[in-house]
């Protein structure tokens, strides 16, 4: 038997495109997060598209059918909360939709550090011929610290280029077969100084939060460069900075803030061995499409009882199934 579930879609202020394909599998009930309140009663699921809004806590008390939320973001850290975590509520995500397009923005980081790019663009608006000599990216070594699916994406595309990869996770081991060897994230600091780059694609849980703190990036060989695609509260933010400024690191390639946007008075965007982007590296032209793509796939799932893909362990902070 198919129900005709009824969503709210949870936007902010641009609904997601083609909803029509959505509209013919459930009710539909747009809301900003001010609306929420009023629109979640009596829902069956929230549809997540504005996953940085923080109003589902707030519309909690009103959700009085709710049995599912999907979030069209991989990470979950800004919609988990106390009484959702500890309800029978499924929580899925969009894992998947941003693994390659993310693999492939880093190794576009990578080589712009090796090359010198973002030194010949500043001196190409500035008219100046400034010949350079550059690195080469094969053999260099990298260190990915998240082994879900984006870390071993990045993995793949790192070793295919020719890096020698190795990951950082929760637990050690020898034969991983995208990583070979994953080292402990409890012990970063005595192994992050060996590698040329280190990737963090992590997901925020409290083991990760604040994980690239003063130690760690003190640790660092002064020819590395970190890049953060992962989440902003990954790095204690003023610690990245003294450490740029002492030298500790050569540079550093962020996607994503503790605050976004990064605040004008920031003194990264300064920085001449730092390049910063917005919250982009997994936005390719269709992401939008496959977002709603996936979310279709689990709603003609929920609506015939059947199992959902992306199940968040609401209590680690992500999917722990196998991709």
């Amino acid at each position: 038997m198919v129900n005709t579930p009824t969503v709210v879609v949870l936007h902010d202020g641009t609904p997601p495109p083609e909803m029509a394909r959505i509209a013919e599998h459930a009710e539909l009930r747009y809301a900003t997060g001010d609306e929420l309140p009023q629109q979640i009663p009596g829902a069956d699921a929230v549809f997540v598209w504005a996953f940085r809004s923080d109003a589902l806590p707030t519309a909690w008390p009103h959700a009085d059918k709710l049995t599912w939320i999907h979030s069209a973001s991989a990470g979950v850290d800004r919609l988990i909360f106390d009484q959702l975590r500890d309800s029978p509520v499924t929580l899925t995500n969009s894992r998947g939709v941003f693994d390659q397009p993310m693999a492939e923005y880093v190794l576009g980081l990578v080589l712009t550090f090796a090359k010198d790019l973002h030194t010949t663009l500043r001196q190409q608006d500035r008219k100046n011929w400034q010949h350079r000599v550059t690195e080469r990216i094969h053999g260099k070594s990298a260190l990915i610290v998240g082994t879900g699916p984006i870390g071993r994406a990045i993995a793949r595309q790192l070793t295919a280029a020719g890096l020698r990869v190795t990951g950082a996770g929760r637990r050690e081991r020898t034969d991983d077969p995208d990583f070979g060897q994953v080292r402990s994230t409890d012990r970063l600091a005595e192994h992050i100084g060996e590698h040329d780059y280190v990737v963090l694609a992590a997901p925020r849980t409290p083991q990760t939060e604040g994980l690239i703190n003063a130690e760690v990036l003190a640790a660092c060989h002064p020819r590395t460069r970190l890049i953060n695609v992962g989440r902003g509260e990954l790095v204690v933010q003023p610690d990245l900075v003294e450490a740029l400024r002492a030298g500790h690191l050569a540079g550093a390639a962020l996607d994503v803030f503790d605050a976004e946007p990064l605040p004008p008075e920031s003194p990264l965007w300064e920085m001449p061995d730092v390049l910063i982007s917005p919250h982009m590296s997994g936005d390719t032209a269709g992401w939008t499409d496959e977002l709603v793509d996936l979310f279709l796939t689990n709603l003609q799932a929920f609506a015939r009882g059947g199992e959902l893909v992306n199940i968040v362990d609401k209590q680690r902070g992500y999917v722990t199934t196998p991709a």
